[in-house]
């Protein structure tokens, strides 16, 4: 019987393709009169929120109007908005990268978030890389690193095995560009007031103090413009008016 039904059944073209058996439908038109059945209230019922025009999908979270559970449980601490979570990376790990060849550094090509990056050193940069001094017995290469912040055991540590560390400041978009290696645009300089006093401070080995100006093999003159302008406030001195005598004689 098999046999037969596929003898009989028509070859698939398309010439006689068409949909399955009852699975159109006839677009449903509301609000086109009684004779419809779907006039008047158009298939809404009487009256309620879902009655409406423009009443839509409530927010998440919403109960009716009485107080939400999200409101009703206490709060206690608070997110701090200018946080920042940095990706930590000790010696001991760069050391073992190193004896693997996964990283190469020198003073013309320090290792960057970038390379900790590729290498698998780390899994994501999330907001820069902070140098730990964790493991520094074991560090016996020189490390030339150029990193978002660094700890001063780290940075003692390197300098001892006759490497280098340098803190440079990166913002999402410019930290974004280093780890695709786009050179095309301008880095964006640290504008908040804490960050502004890390990075112009040597004791940090911020990119932007003086003494990195002179060190630092990779250093632009933008750099060095933008560590005379942000330190002028050092020099800089103001003129106190002297107090007006108001008081009448």
């Amino acid at each position: 019987m098999s046999a037969v039904v596929r003898a009989g059944a028509s070859r698939v073209s398309l010439s006689n393709l068409r949909p399955a058996l009852g699975s159109l439908h006839d677009k449903k038109r509301v609000g086109r009169g009684q004779g419809s059945g779907y006039g008047g209230t158009s298939g809404r019922g009487h009256k309620g929120a879902k009655a409406r025009s423009g009443n839509g999908k409530p927010k998440a979270g919403f109960e009716g109007g009485q107080t939400p559970i999200t409101k009703r449980f206490p709060k206690k601490g608070f997110v701090n908005p200018n946080r920042k979570v940095y990706a930590a990376v000790n010696l001991d790990r760069i050391q073992h990268w190193i004896d693997q060849g996964r990283l190469t550094c020198s003073p013309d090509q320090p290792i960057t978030a970038k390379d900790l990056l590729l290498s698998g050193c780390v899994h994501d940069v999330h907001d820069g890389v902070k140098l730990l001094g964790d493991g520094a017995q074991f560090l016996k290469s020189p490390v030339h690193i150029v990193s978002s912040r660094a700890s001063k055991s780290a940075i003692k540590a390197v300098e001892a095995n006759s490497g280098s560390v340098f803190c440079q400041y990166y913002n999402p978009l410019a930290l974004r560009d280093c780890v695709k290696g786009r050179t095309d645009r301008v880095a964006a300089a640290p504008t908040r007031r804490n960050d502004i006093l890390w990075y112009t401070d040597w004791k940090n080995r911020g990119y932007l103090s003086p003494e990195a100006a002179e060190k630092m093999p990779l250093v632009s003159e933008r750099w060095k413009q933008l560590s005379r302008q942000l330190l002028s406030f050092k020099t800089q001195s103001f003129n106190k008016k002297p107090a007006e005598n108001t008081a009448s004689a």
